[in-house]
């Protein structure tokens, strides 16, 4: 316990030092610099990759399997309801304020604690790999999708995300789709054209009320939602020749994207365009030994209705940490201290179960 301890004491001050850093995505140098250094500190070599900081247990052996213990370093801008200083690592009331505290500074400072106390145990059953990375509040492509071709080869993660300790098994994907359509113009007093608008409108209806058949047990229905409307036209007298509309598709594990686009197609009247396939839906077996270890201290297994860089992984990863979702990106954010201690203990009894 007093190693706990130690640890628990060296995570929250470094979880101090990253918020008092600003770290916005695509702008973490700063927050890299700092985990490198804490790295130094405790003399565990380490590799950077852009902003991506990451290492691997001292006895590292190529003929076993690696487990990626991963969580994120940069943070989304502090919104309008602050009344703190975002960038002010203040402990009030046994929690830690600041912005990054809960999403998910908790969560990586365990997930390091973690890390060192396995750092130079001998005769793991796996080696471990610590990846601490930037970017995922964007899924930009520097972040953890630009280090995993850096890595050994990966059995398995666990991503460091807001969990209360829960076990975040299966997570939505999210497709974001451009809608376009295409009608004939006209003098909207002579009855003229064909109205791009409603033709839109039609579709849009369509969105609204469509069902998909298959309902996750863990992630519910697909969600549809019309997010953006936009017609050229800004003449009153003038039937629009074109309008666009833009949708958020909420995935789950039960269907490819292109089975959603596929029935887009076939109903609506826009010529559709994916900006993006590359946050796919995602699963992980309630019967992987790392699921099971989870269970075993409690946890309960649920589909999260939030992506992480989970999505971004081609290995099952399991994503769990302290610290809970509903602070996450909210005003004045915070963790409790008391959860960064139980962060700690979780990862290494979690980890117990599979080494």
């Amino acid at each position: 316990m007093d190693d706990i301890k130690i640890l628990y004491t060296e995570a929250v001050d470094l979880l101090k030092q990253l918020i008092a850093i600003p770290s916005f995505s695509r702008e973490e140098e700063r927050t890299a610099a700092c985990i490198a250094q804490f790295l130094n500190k405790k003399e565990i070599p380490y590799k950077q990759v852009g902003n991506n900081i990451w290492a691997t247990n001292l006895y590292f052996d190529e003929n076993k399997p690696s487990i990626l213990l991963n969580s994120h370093h940069d943070t989304v801008k502090p919104n309008s309801g602050y009344q703190l200083n975002p960038f002010d690592p203040i402990v009030a009331n046994e929690k830690l304020f600041g912005l990054g505290s809960n999403d998910a500074g908790g969560c990586l400072v365990s997930l390091l604690a973690c890390f060192v106390y396995y750092y130079n145990k001998p005769s793991l059953g796996y080696n471990l790999i610590i990846a601490a990375t930037a970017e995922e509040e964007i899924s930009g492509k520097n972040g953890v999708e630009a280090l995993i071709p850096q890595l050994p080869s990966i059995d398995f993660a666990i991503v460091g995300e807001p969990t209360l300790l829960d076990l975040a098994i299966a997570e939505r994907g999210l497709m974001v789709v451009d809608a376009k359509v295409t009608g004939i113009a006209g003098h909207a007093a002579r009855n003229e054209g064909e109205n791009a608008l409603y033709k839109a409108v039609k579709d849009i209806e369509w969105i609204r009320q469509y069902h998909f058949d298959k309902v996750s047990n863990l992630l519910g229905p697909v969600k549809m939602t019309v997010t953006s409307f936009n017609t050229e036209n800004k003449q009153h007298n003038m039937v629009p020749a074109s309008a666009e509309y833009l949708i958020d598709i909420r995935v789950n594990e039960l269907y490819q994207f292109e089975e959603i686009l596929g029935t887009l197609k076939a109903n609506l009247n826009a010529d559709i365009l994916p900006r993006s396939t590359r946050i796919k839906s995602t699963l992980i077996s309630n019967n992987h030994p790392i699921v099971k270890a989870g269970e075993a201290l409690g946890s309960v297994c649920y589909g999260s209705p939030t992506t992480s860089d989970k999505a971004l992984m081609p290995f099952p990863a399991l994503k769990v940490g302290p610290g809970d979702s509903a602070r996450s990106h909210t005003a004045d954010e915070f963790i409790y201290l008391l959860e960064i201690e139980k962060g700690i203990e979780y990862y290494i009894n979690l980890l117990k179960g599979v080494l």
